[in-house]
């Protein structure tokens, strides 16, 4: 029986009965506003329903879709209601109560305030001058595409495709995958053959003696204990600046420190670590759709504010030698070292944020077929333009300050917090108005940090909400208690000494284990899962792939980027480097604990694994095998459907991603 093809403007009913023998009631609710025709066909045995639709710019699940419902006995009916609160043949109602981005914008708003970080800020400016100036763009730019982008691409289509964040997404896909001095003054001591300390002239004995040392001549000094021990004593006393005696004595009281007497709380900081944990908190307790929008802000604000700095940074004094400095005089010799393509590797990986679960998160709010391979091509090249450009703002801001203090750029130029919280400072301040500057200026860190943060939670809150579905409609419950924890997990870094359990996250969490998860999600998607049903998939999502696009994602994804990553750790445990700060290094012990910490996230992977294995009943190559949930949010809704009782249920959706156990 073949029904004509009315036009549906307002909730329409559509129920279909026929018996033979045996009889079944099929009931769908839908709300659509396109031309749609239904096709009916009775067997003794099964009844199948066939639903397209004229109009399909749209993506739901009776779009090209089979469903088989299995009858039961001839005294029985079976009825199956979808009602469109449970699923929407909307596009971009996900076919679930998953709550979808507001627009497009949002979504690449989101991902471009999590890619661009403090990593672009004071991380990239260092590793361009340390690695030779502009010749480090070669390796950085080969490394975006050999590594960043196709990693970028395949986490957001991956999310995209089965709306699942990551801890749910790989169970799906295979079981196995479970779960201050002045320089006028100073010159004045200098004149008279004298060494300016503390706004004071000293001759050389007295100010050899405030490093416990004594004059050996007029310029030298020389250690009582060791004669052998001679030094310069213009060098023989550590003199800090304004800024970074503020950074170190004042803001962390760091001073006397180390890992054994890590010191009280300070507890200024304990207030903006909680202040700052509870403006995440408000910020993503109402969802996606609300934080989407407070990311325009965390998105564009640090351009607004880099471009006035740059305006700014071009015309200052000294400008040119720093961004000579910076990219100018590019060595290429330095292109040999293979230590400068491992930078660049890990700066890529660093600076996008891939292999963290946050991209799958953010596109699992996605529409079905988004395009999100522009999206991860634009978004990829944004981020890496970004931190070109930070570089000339830097650099700039550094030319000034070695102007200033009479020194070489290399002098002061550095990477890490002490670019952040000394360097720029004590640049800043030496410019008129330098309360704006400083103002604008760590307003941009702080959307920058914000930005990142939000993804990240983000992440954590979904992985919650997709293991224990129940979770969704407390979204703001859970927000709340994984910001209270994560808060109470950083008090460590509050203490006097936090600083040193900083630095050791920075080494360690985000370097190694990051790059090795990527072989293993790498491996997992293209060898296990198939490189051919990804393709696939990608199809469904209406994303056109052109001869060269193809062979490009095939030759990254299954040679290149695997083989791009194992190179990147080897010549990282090859160049290993232990974790320090300023001139401490770090003892053994805690160099131990951070390998714990770096093989922590790693380990999640063969904890799981193993545990797959032991409660997994069936077949070991069952582990291996795509479970039929690995599809649209719109099917799986349709297959928990399926699954009642009265009735079973298959989806076939076209998708040969699926192949059902009797037909492997």
């Amino acid at each position: 029986m073949t029904g004509d093809a009315p036009v549906i403007a307002t909730t329409t009913t559509t129920t279909v009965a026929e018996t033979a023998g045996k009889a079944i009631a099929t009931s769908f609710t839908t709300d659509i506003t396109s031309t749609v025709t239904t096709t009916t066909t009775t067997t003794d045995s099964t009844t199948t329903v066939t639903t397209t639709t004229d109009n399909t710019p749209t993506v739901d699940a009776t779009i090209n879709s089979t469903f088989t419902v299995a009858t039961a006995p001839a005294n029985l009916s079976t009825a199956i209601t979808i009602t469109n609160e449970k699923m929407s043949m909307e596009e971009g109602h996900g076919g679930d109560d998953r709550v979808k981005w507001g627009s497009k914008l949002q979504f690449f708003c989101y991902c471009l305030s999590y890619a661009v970080g403090f990593g672009n800020v004071w991380r990239f400016p260092y590793l361009c001058y340390k690695n030779g100036g502009a010749a480090f763009l070669i390796p950085y730019t080969t490394m975006l595409l050999c590594v960043g982008l196709p990693i970028f691409f395949m986490e957001l289509a991956l999310g995209q495709y089965v709306s699942l964040g990551p801890g749910r997404l790989f169970p799906k896909m295979a079981p196995i995958f479970s779960e201050c001095f002045t320089e006028e003054d100073a010159s004045v001591c200098k004149n008279n053959s004298l060494y300016y300390y503390n706004r004071t002239c000293l001759d050389t004995h007295e100010y050899c003696s405030l490093a416990s040392l004594s004059d050996y001549n007029d310029t030298h000094c020389y250690s009582p204990e060791n004669h052998d021990v001679i030094r310069e004593a213009d060098g023989a006393v550590y003199r800090m600046s304004a800024s970074e005696d503020f950074f170190r004595n004042r803001m962390l009281a760091v001073g006397g420190r180390h890992w054994e007497d890590m010191g009280g709380m300070r507890w200024e900081l304990f207030g903006y670590l909680a202040l700052s944990w509870v403006i995440v908190a408000a910020c993503l307790a109402k969802g996606v759709k609300t934080t989407g929008k407070i990311t325009y802000f965390t998105a564009f604000f640090p351009y607004v504010v880099l471009f006035i700095l740059f305006i700014r940074a071009i015309t200052l004094d000294g400008a040119y030698q720093g961004i000579q400095f910076y990219l100018l005089e590019p060595n290429i010799s330095q292109l040999m070292e293979m230590e400068v393509w491992s930078d660049a590797a890990i700066q890529i990986c660093f600076s996008l944020g891939i292999c963290f679960g946050c991209l799958s998160t953010l596109a699992s709010y996605n529409k079905f077929n988004n395009n999100c391979m522009r999206d991860a091509i634009v978004i990829s090249f944004s981020n890496c333009l970004t931190s070109i450009f930070v570089g000339f703002v830097t650099f700039s801001v550094l030319g000034f300050l070695a102007k200033q203090l009479g020194v070489e750029v290399k002098d002061v130029a550095t990477s890490g917090s002490g670019l952040a919280f000394v360097v720029y400072p004590a640049a800043l301040s030496l410019m008129p108005l330098p309360q704006l500057w400083s103002v604008l200026f760590f307003l941009m860190l702080m959307s920058l940090g914000f930005g990142s943060q939000f993804t990240m939670v983000e992440t954590v809150t979904t992985a919650l909400a997709d293991q224990f579905e129940w979770m969704r409609q407390r979204k703001t419950l859970v927000v709340v208690t994984t910001c209270v924890i994560i808060f109470l997990m950083g008090l460590t870094m509050c203490l006097e000494g936090g600083i040193f359990m900083f630095e050791l996250f920075f080494f360690y969490s985000a370097g190694v284990s990051v790059i090795m998860l990527g072989i293993l999600q790498l491996l997992g998607v293209q060898y296990v899962y198939g490189f051919s049903k990804l393709m696939r998939n990608l199809r469904e999502m209406g994303m056109r792939l052109t001869c060269p696009v193809y062979w490009y994602w095939c030759s990254m994804w299954l040679v290149v980027t695997p083989g791009a990553l194992l190179m990147i750790i080897f010549f990282s445990v090859y160049f290993y480097v232990p974790a320090f700060w300023g001139d401490y290094v770090f003892p053994h012990n805690v160099q131990v604990l951070g390998w714990l910490l770096c093989a922590f996230s790693v380990a999640c992977f063969p904890i799981g694994a193993v545990y797959a294995i032991c409660t997994h009943k069936k077949d070991f190559k069952n582990l291996f095998h795509t479970s039929p949930e690995f599809c649209p949010a719109s099917a799986r809704q349709l297959l928990k459907i399926g699954e009642e009782p009265a009735s079973t249920f298959r989806h076939t959706r076209d998708n040969e991603a699926f192949a059902p156990d009797d037909e492997l």
